[in-house]
């Protein structure tokens, strides 16, 4: 049997010596390098969806809710079927060549987008195209995590495993803020009104440069030896799917991966770095570029904190890192985001406490308001009013009333009946008259409310940026406890020629479903309760599942022979 490097004659990997070798600053810069550059990509899209909405989704009604629709779901959605397609093809001809592949692919895709025609010029084949040069990204983004952290695990040396791949766990951090600067510094150089009508697509044509790069620096790279020491002895496996997920040991372990790991990891992730800035803009109306800066401030302080805790996880294991950071999160959120309404929007927090606000209504018309792309109608006079309440971030008491009954809400001494809207015939949205009364009903609310003391924005003067800092730092080192062993510990629960694939699926449906429906999930909690704290219930729950089945029946892996084909 041919010894590859960083291996002893049994097969495992050679003990560490002292500081990393070239090779291994390499295999993790490369990986790294590659994954942060897939990031910015699939970011991309999100930054700049506002504009991007404009160029390609205009025609009528029907067609732009169904591609807005689409366009949204569909990163989120395909990610885990991406994990199967390239998890297949990595378990069978290596990790080196699938992971340059998916990050061709994901290129390709934002850099055609970039030249891609708007409605105006080529009508529906636009929003069409982009769609799917979209689904191509999840797709290609479903496959480069697996390979970029099995590749790195397996070139790690015994007992470093936990720090090699927390650098790839850095990765999506650091493509966040190289699109936001790419974004920024093309906005400043050009003005907003080119960068509006043409020079949004030049952050996604730049993309060339850095594939460019990518490529260049993978196809220069090493197979990973536990995958070139399995194929030189014949043992890749011929059907790596129906052996992860048929066979009902292999099975065991993914579900067990999802539920009792990457689940968890994955609303507190989203928590942290989504969730809290979708909380700071919607909720407490703070401007978006202090809630960006507030995030990036947090960002940056917290990112080492990735490398800490994966090379902590090195010394007294992973799991209980992992899982203690689910518990602490779960324990804290509450306070937390009680602390950040405190010291974000004192003003809102003033107004909940003394002027409540009332919602009578007939629950049996009031629905749970999932709604995914921001478009969808809910006509039930208790979902206008609960909804209009939600989007104005009021906190409110829903109080039944008889079968029938039309919604009413109640602002102090003032109460203003709602109403039950009529749809147009698409059911996409409420009629001329509908929309007249809502905004009518709208304005008469707004206006008890501003009177109650209820704030439309949050007042500059009054946030307290310091400690907004603090608790978004601290939620993001709830992050980095829960991400930054994960993938070491993925990695290590699977045996070598089926490793890619198994782990890569648990990973994209906790990250890809669980984690990016939060905030949607979290809103419809919000709109169904009345309580602006009670989306937190969502990201809390699963974290609590995740922490008891994973004290339950996950193993601790950290010693772990990677290089076992069984």
């Amino acid at each position: 049997m041919a010894i590859t490097p960083g291996m002893t004659a049994g097969g495992k990997a050679a003990p560490s010596s002292a500081g990393l070798t070239k090779e291994e600053k390499k295999v993790i810069f490369a990986s790294s390098l590659g994954t942060v550059f897939e990031w910015y990509d699939f970011y991309l899209y999100g930054s700049l969806a506002a504009i991007i909405a404009k160029q390609f989704f205009i025609g009528d009604p029907t067609t732009t809710f169904i591609f807005a629709l689409m366009a949204f779901a569909a990163g989120f959605i395909v990610r885990p079927f991406g994990a199967l397609v390239f998890g297949r093809l990595g378990d069978m001809i290596g990790r080196k060549y699938t992971f340059l592949i998916t990050i061709l692919i994901m290129g390709a895709s934002t850099f055609l987008v970039g030249l891609l025609p708007s409605h105006a010029q080529i009508g529906i084949a636009a929003p069409i195209i982009l769609v799917s040069l979209r689904i191509l990204q999840g797709l290609a983004l479903g496959g480069e995590y697996g390979g970029a952290a099995t590749y790195v695990a397996e070139h790690a040396p015994e007992g470093k495993r936990g720090f090699f791949t927390a650098w790839i766990q850095t990765t999506a951090t650091m493509g966040l803020f190289l699109s936001l600067l790419v974004i920024l510094g093309v906005r400043t150089a050009i003005g907003e009104e080119e960068f509006q009508a043409w020079g949004w697509r030049i952050p996604f044509l730049v993309s060339v440069i850095l594939l460019g790069i990518s490529v260049w620096i993978r196809l220069s790279m090493n197979e990973s030896p536990a995958f070139a020491k399995m194929k030189a002895e014949g043992k890749t496996s011929k059907a790596p799917l129906t052996e992860a997920f048929l066979k009902p040991k292999n099975a065991k372990i993914v579900i067990l991966a999802l539920v009792g790991l990457t689940m968890g990891q994955a609303v507190v992730w989203y928590t942290g770095q989504f969730y809290a800035l979708f909380f700071l803009t919607q909720t407490l109306k703070i401007d978006g570029a202090t809630a960006n800066i507030l995030i990036a401030i947090s960002l940056l302080l917290a990112t080492p904190f990735f490398i800490f805790f994966g090379s902590l996880s090195d010394r007294i294991g992973r799991k209980w890192i992992i899982l203690g950071g689910c518990l602490i999160a779960a324990a804290t959120y509450f306070p937390i985001f009680k602390a950040i309404t405190h010291y974000g929007n004192p003003a809102l927090e003033t107004a909940i406490q003394t002027s409540p606000v009332v919602v009578v209504a007939d629950p049996n018309t009031c629905s749970f308001q999932v709604d995914a792309t921001g478009t969808k109608k809910f006509p039930s006079s208790c979902d206008i009013a609960t909804r209009m309440l939600t989007a104005a971030s009021v906190s409110y008491n829903r109080i039944d009333a008889p079968a029938g009954t039309v919604a009413a809400i109640k602002v102090g001494d003032k109460e203003f009946t709602s109403f039950n809207a009529v749809m147009t015939p698409d059911n996409l949205n409420f009629d001329a008259a509908s929309k007249a009364r809502e905004a009518a009903l709208k304005k008469e609310v707004s206006g008890a409310l501003k009177t109650a003391g209820y704030p439309e924005k949050a007042d500059p003067a009054a946030i307290n940026k310091p400690m907004l800092v603090l608790l978004l730092f601290i939620l993001v080192i709830y992050v980095t406890m829960v991400y930054g062993p994960i993938a070491a510990m993925l990695v290590e629960m699977f045996p070598t020629r089926i490793r890619y694939s198994s782990m890569s699926l648990p990973y994209h449906i906790g990250n890809g479903w669980f984690g990016g429906l939060l905030p949607t999930t979290a809103f419809a909690l919000v709109a169904f309760k009345g309580d602006i704290y009670y989306g937190l219930w969502y990201p809390i729950v699963v974290a609590l599942i995740t922490f008891v089945i994973g004290a339950l029946f996950v193993r601790e892996t950290k010693d772990n022979n990677i290089y076992a084909q069984d």
